[in-house]
């Protein structure tokens, strides 16, 4: 029988009898995407299969496109979590700051925590880390079917929406065989592959099409052409009847580009910046630019958060990133 995650799958087994008894809350990082919450689900069926009394939080809201993986579940925010004491479990968090400041003060102990990304510090009395994952619900999928815990039909839709969304529809340099093997798994047993795709690629709002269209119209080649980067300016939201997380995904665009290496996303928000790096091969370590601007991520997609205004932002991160690209282009010549 082929063994997924054999270690972590251990390392789980081990931590399960510390959550028995005990309210656990199952933390997701802020502005979560399809990973955080698959994951979110997942983790509260298995623990709820082993008699553990569970609920989800996240510092936002659940996304509408992904609000049908949530709907056997309630998931809460910091401030209408029920008061009381709970073991928390943090999923998809590459540090406690990941979850928002209010959750990150309330519970600065977790037990647990599951993830996939690049991170010093991950902030937990066990860490379950495998950074070669293509996203945590690979893992937590690897796990379950290695300690042959039951995974029910919406534990496997949730996964299999976690793999499909951080592995970009299995487009990304992350998508191995293990990833399809544990997809067949999933579909066995109950994922739906159609369901998933109109949900969460189908149901464009009209007010999302008009953000996209002004963020292609953004567009700017950088870099001799090898960046290409998007802006969102301040009050876009209001402009076109969208929230943030209407955001997911349109860097891709940029990304998408033929002869363009890194795709930029950057948004205006009240005099600091949020971005996003997505590129197309790991040794751009796009992880460590962003750390340059209080961010963090992956090899090859990653956000920065900083606390200064767009203007500043822009010239330093695409002076970064070309010092980068110069980095890959030393190494391809040696």
């Amino acid at each position: 029988m082929t063994r997924f995650f054999p270690e972590l799958a251990k390392r789980f087994a081990q931590v399960l009898p510390r959550l028995e008894g005990k309210r656990v809350v199952v933390i997701g990082h802020a502005r979560p995407d399809g990973d955080c919450i698959g994951s979110q689900v997942a983790v509260a069926r298995l623990l709820a299969a082993h008699g553990i009394e569970v609920a989800c939080a996240n510092g936002d809201a659940v996304p509408r496109r992904l609000a049908y993986l949530a709907a056997q579940h309630t998931f809460h925010t910091a401030d209408t979590l029920p008061p009381g004491e709970y073991a928390a479990v943090l999923v998809d968090c590459a540090d406690l700051a990941r979850v928002g400041y209010k959750l990150a003060a309330r519970f600065p102990h977790p037990v647990l925590n599951i993830d996939h990304h690049l991170g010093a510090n991950h902030g937990a009395e066990e860490n379950l880390v495998d950074t070669g994952a293509a996203a945590t619900a690979e893992i937590i999928a690897g796990i379950a079917f290695d300690l042959d815990l039951p995974v029910d039909a919406v534990a496997a839709k949730a996964l299999y929406a976690g793999i499909i969304t951080d592995t970009g529809q299995f487009r990304h340099s992350s998508t191995t065989a293990r990833v399809f093997e544990l997809v067949g798994r999933l579909i066995a047993c109950g994922a739906e592959p159609v369901e998933a795709g109109y949900h969460i690629y189908e149901r464009e709002s009209f007010g999302r099409m008009k953000l996209l269209q002004h963020f292609l119209s953004s567009l700017r080649l950088e870099c001799g052409g090898r960046v290409c980067v998007g802006l969102l300016p301040l009050g876009i939201f209001e402009q076109t009847g969208t929230t943030a997380e209407d955001t997911e995904g349109l860097v891709d665009y940029a990304r998408a580009i033929d002869g363009v290496e890194v795709g930029v996303l950057l948004e205006e928000r009240d005099g600091m910046t949020k971005g996003s790096l997505r590129g197309k091969e790991p040794a751009l370590r796009l992880d460590r630019v962003a750390a340059q601007f209080g961010g963090g991520g992956h090899a090859c997609a990653a956000g920065l958060n900083p606390k200064e205004p767009l203007a500043e932002v822009q010239p330093r991160l695409l002076a970064a990133l070309a010092e980068t690209l110069a980095r890959v282009d030393a190494l391809k010549s040696t």
